[in-house]
């Protein structure tokens, strides 16, 4: 697995850069970012709830980039309701499948369970029958270059729903690249390409001590390869 590297680290708070492929945590914590971490900070345990511990927000397992740890309860409760209050900028790059219309818009739709499969995420339109089983969700996109088979993304996340980058992708019909949850089977892929093309690169929030940090992830050297050959 890639190394866990530290961003930023104070009294309160880890900034580290999750690499793709990693689990955030789980019942063990085998070969999972909380699990490394707590090995190289022991007192991560003292925050939060086990296997979470101080964890503020997730990344989903293929997605690499920014994640913030607390280092005691005081302040992954100031961190959480932040997120919560969705006072955090976060930002990702993303390239997906297609040429993407117009430059600027605003995916606002209901994110939900899937029947019949807990562990995937769909769209449920405001006044559909089922709109019971989703939470609003919000997400704009700007496009920032185009090729051929593809465009790439810049992705501002307004809430925070499990795969709703993804999800909100796949249903413009413009899916993540490397996606193979929410791909299509004839959706193009960039040669050389094994994982997803989705990158948590910008963070914005305020600190406990009432300083605003911002915080920056560039994109892994594996998808600047893969975007210098795509033409």
């Amino acid at each position: 697995m890639n190394e866990i590297k530290t961003i930023y680290e104070n009294k309160d708070l880890l900034v580290v850069n999750k690499p793709s492929g990693m689990r955030v945590y789980s019942p063990r914590n085998e070969n999972t970012l909380m699990g490394k971490l707590i090995k190289k900070y022991p007192r991560l345990k003292e925050a939060g709830k086990p296997n979470r511990y101080g964890l503020v927000h997730r990344l989903d397992q293929p997605t690499s980039g920014l994640l913030l740890v607390a280092k005691n309860n005081e302040a992954l409760s100031f961190l959480q309701r932040q997120f919560k209050e969705r006072k955090v900028e976060k930002k990702y790059w993303a390239l997906v499948s297609g040429s993407v219309e117009p430059q600027h818009q605003e995916i606002k739709t209901l994110i939900g369970p899937t029947a019949g499969n807990p562990g995937q995420r769909k769209v449920y339109l405001p006044h559909s029958p089922q709109a019971h089983k989703g939470k609003k969700a919000i997400t704009e996109i700007h496009v920032e270059k185009k090729f051929s088979k593809y465009t790439l993304l810049k992705v501002d996340l307004k809430t925070g729903r499990t795969h709703q980058i993804r999800v909100h992708l796949s249903w413009l019909h413009h899916p993540v690249v490397g996606d193979k949850k929410y791909q299509f089977k004839d959706s193009p892929v960039p040669e050389d390409l094994d994982r997803l093309f989705l990158h948590a690169f910008y963070l914005k929030i305020k600190l406990p001590s009432g300083e605003e940090k911002e915080f920056t992830s560039p994109l892994p050297q594996e998808l600047k390869q893969i975007i210098s050959c795509l033409y």
